[in-house]
């Protein structure tokens, strides 16, 4: 079954917004066995909706639109859906009844503009909004199915799970089914990993893609199988994903569909282990990583962003000699922050970092994208130079993956060995 999403707002084109509700969509459809064919975005402009309706309907069935449903005059879609199926706007005494709900639950009392939002087109379903004021639309015509959700991430999320998607399931009884196998690999380019893996991809059963989906550091690769018979693609799809091990071997780190973050958290998970960080030059994005996992507070301890000199000596116990001798992007003090990381924080082991993320304050001897990085695990510690030398943010997203990768190879390899 192919859906298309249309994604309603101005402020996702002028890029005050990003829209991660088309991407949270995907996924969820994909999980019961439909996908998304295509993702259009338009400006809050009557005629433009309706282009992207009138095209979205003539490849697909069915049509998710999220935005525009709020109390403002900017927000046009419900009247343009409205006129779109050929009704007229009616107070609905239910979606009244919950919003007075919802504005009692929230202590603030209600305004003409959100008592408005109960007007709904009298063609429509109404399915309510039990997190938010504005009621999710229904629209049938001809066969084929229109939802209109909100644009808030959590409402959206909310009426798609408990309604939206059983509804949708209901209406078009399809045998069908999309499963995937993931894998993230490390010491690869992807060129050079396609290249690798030519034979093997040349060899996959016709109901079988293999993807590749590069991020920094590392590479994920997605089996996905597409089929009728679930029972046996998933028997495909097995013997696939253990061919594939068994030809990329040590390099495949994780067997889940996750962050780099993410597999570390299995790591130290399985192993029973706590983690701290000591970030210099990252500013607090590795801990930003860690934390944006579900469950990280199991292992995951805390951060000293130590950006200061007086911070490493004062709170990590970096010596005030290493610093002056070596200077703070060094081996041997981004060495005494992951320790003291570990001492402070009381954890099984630690990750520091320390460079010059630019755009100033490189020289030729620490040019701008020089980062030291150490992990710990109880006194033993390693410790690596990298040159990323790029943009700020890129040097930072840089040595976020090159610190969490070298953690995961510290706990899996060489420790292991010792």
């Amino acid at each position: 079954m192919n859906v298309e999403i249309v994604v309603i707002g101005d402020e996702l084109l002028i890029g005050q917004v990003i829209d991660t509700n088309s991407n949270w969509i995907a996924r969820e459809m994909n999980k019961i066995g439909w996908e998304v064919t295509e993702i259009t975005t338009v400006r809050d402009r009557k005629e433009e909706m309706v282009s992207a309706f009138d095209q979205a309907f003539s490849r697909v069935d069915v049509v998710l639109v999220t935005g525009g449903l709020g109390p403002t005059k900017d927000d046009i879609t419900k009247q343009t859906l409205c006129e779109y199926f050929g009704g007229k706007l009616v107070l609905d005494e239910s979606v009244l009844i919950n919003i007075e709900r919802l504005f009692r639950l929230r202590n603030i009392p209600m305004n003409v503009l959100t008592h408005d939002q109960a007007y709904v087109p009298d063609v429509c379903t109404v399915i309510q909004n039990e997190v938010g004021t504005a009621p999710v639309m229904w629209f049938e015509k001809e066969g084929k199915v229109l939802v209109s959700m909100p644009g808030v991430p959590f409402e959206m999320k909310a009426v798609m799970i408990g309604e939206v998607i059983p509804r949708l399931r209901a209406r078009f009884c399809l045998d069908s089914a999309i499963l995937h196998y993931t894998c993230l690999v490390k010491n690869y380019t992807e060129s050079r990993l396609a290249g690798f893996l030519t034979d093997f991809e040349s060899a996959l059963p016709s109901c079988v893609k293999l993807a590749y989906l590069p991020a920094p550091g590392v590479i994920r690769l997605r089996l996905t199988a597409r089929g009728t018979d679930e029972e046996e693609l998933k028997k495909i799809l097995d013997e696939q994903a253990c061919k594939l091990n068994r030809l990329i071997g040590d390099d495949v780190f994780c067997n889940e569909d996750t962050s780099l973050a993410g597999a570390l958290g299995l790591i130290l998970l399985r192993k029973n282990m706590t983690l701290a960080t000591a970030e210099s030059c990252t500013g607090g994005n590795i801990a930003h990583e860690i934390t944006r996992i579900p469950g990280s507070s199991a292992y995951y301890k805390g951060s000293v962003v130590s950006y200061a000199n007086e911070i490493k000596e004062h709170v990590l116990g970096v010596s005030p000699v290493s610093l002056e001798r070596a200077g703070a992007v060094s081996r041997e003090v981004v060495e005494q922050m992951a320790l003291g990381a570990c001492r402070v924080l009381n954890t099984s082991c630690s990750i520091a970092t320390s460079g010059i993320a630019g755009p100033g304050g490189g020289t030729p001897e620490k040019p701008v994208g020089m980062v030291w990085i150490a992990c710990c695990i109880g006194s033993d510690v390693v410790s690596e130079e990298f040159r990323f030398a790029s943009t700020r943010e890129y040097n930072i997203e840089r040595a976020t993956s090159a610190a969490m990768l070298r953690m995961i190879k510290f706990l899996t390899e060489e420790h292991l060995q010792k």
